[in-house]
């Protein structure tokens, strides 16, 4: 059987011609693309093929070809290498399906958000924060915000902490809630104090270490530890500290939640560290906490944004809100 034709043979691929992207002024540059080109940029990339795409957006090969070309003109640079079986993403190509994508999430989520509005809704506010805040805080402080304000629309994501600055450069959230070391590499971020919280020691009641009503972390790295995901901000402490102390951690078990970090530690698999308050609610009977005299267990949780002032007035209530159950 005959191959079947290339979509464009390597020799004829269109030649990128255009203004350069840094000549194109922002007004410019965004008349020149349309959502229909993205959305087919998108599945092109996915699909690997241009006829495939076509397909699926419901558009002519032909015209789905001379669209990604006009695209590549706009931008400059070629986004796809055309070959037999179909098309590769450049790495310019890979850029573009990065912030394509970002934008194409961000239009639905604008969709979403505007038909609420028609259902009664009178703000929306989208706060990405850290396990340790929404285990111990947020439930009540949310909850008791929207008793006060019941037609506003709180979208909340737990995200790890490290991740939760770049979501809000991004504006993929409006309000962020994270340890403050993590905001240290994001200084063009606004922050206010949130909630302080106090890291503790776990152990099952039959430890060694049970009786000890506090310790240094150095004391415990003999032990096995169940810990958090690698990248939380809770491990990256116990990793740092551990090295300042020449010493390995012994992490036995990673989970991603605190309930079954209790579990496993209930039952003898290792010891671990987590927040005192997170601790109290579990109200797991067979464990004990021990206080940790070490600085970096004692930390701040704080509300961050890009601006507070150019926050929509329903997000500006929430943090005022937020700042105020500190008091």
């Amino acid at each position: 059987m005959a191959a079947p034709p290339p979509e464009t043979p390597p020799h004829t691929e269109p030649e990128v011609r255009g203004p350069f992207l840094s000549q194109l002024s922002d007004r410019t540059f965004a008349r020149r693309i349309d959502i229909t080109s993205l959305q087919l940029f998108v599945a092109a990339c996915e699909l690997g093929s241009i006829g495939k795409a076509a397909e699926q957006e419901a558009l002519a090969v032909s015209a789905a070809s001379k669209r990604l070309s006009e695209l590549e003109a706009t931008v400059g640079a070629r986004l796809f290498h055309r070959h037999m079986r179909g098309v590769d993403v450049t790495p310019a190509g890979q850029t573009m399906l990065h912030h394509t994508r970002s934008i194409l999430y961000r239009l639905q989520r604008m969709r979403t958000e505007l038909a609420e509005y028609g259902q009664g809704v009178r703000g929306h506010i989208r706060i990405y924060a850290n396990m340790s805040s929404i285990v111990q805080y947020l439930p009540e402080d949310l909850g008791q915000f929207s008793r006060i304000h019941p037609h506003v629309k709180i979208d909340i994501t737990e995200k790890l902490s490290i991740q939760i600055p770049r979501a809000l450069f991004e504006g993929v959230a409006d309000v962020g809630i994270c340890s403050e070391n993590a905001l240290e590499a994001f200084p063009g971020l606004q922050t206010v104090p949130y909630r302080s919280e106090e890291l503790a020691l776990v152990v099952p009641l039959s430890h060694p270490l049970a009786c000890r009503p506090e310790l240094p972390f150095c004391d415990t790295l003999e032990f096995d530890y169940v810990g958090l995901h690698e990248h939380s901000s809770i491990s990256l402490a116990m990793q740092d500290a551990a090295r300042a102390a020449n010493a390995e951690l012994r992490l036995r078990i990673q989970v991603t939640t605190l309930d079954a970090m209790a579990r496993m530690i209930i039952n003898g698999l290792g010891i671990g560290i987590m927040p005192r308050r997170a601790y109290q609610l579990l109200g797991a009977r067979d464990l004990a906490s021990i206080t940790l005299t070490d600085p970096w267990a004692r930390r701040q949780l704080s509300l961050a944004s890009k601006d507070f002032e150019l926050l929509s007035s329903t997000a500006k209530l929430l943090v005022s809100h937020l700042q105020q159950t500190t008091q």
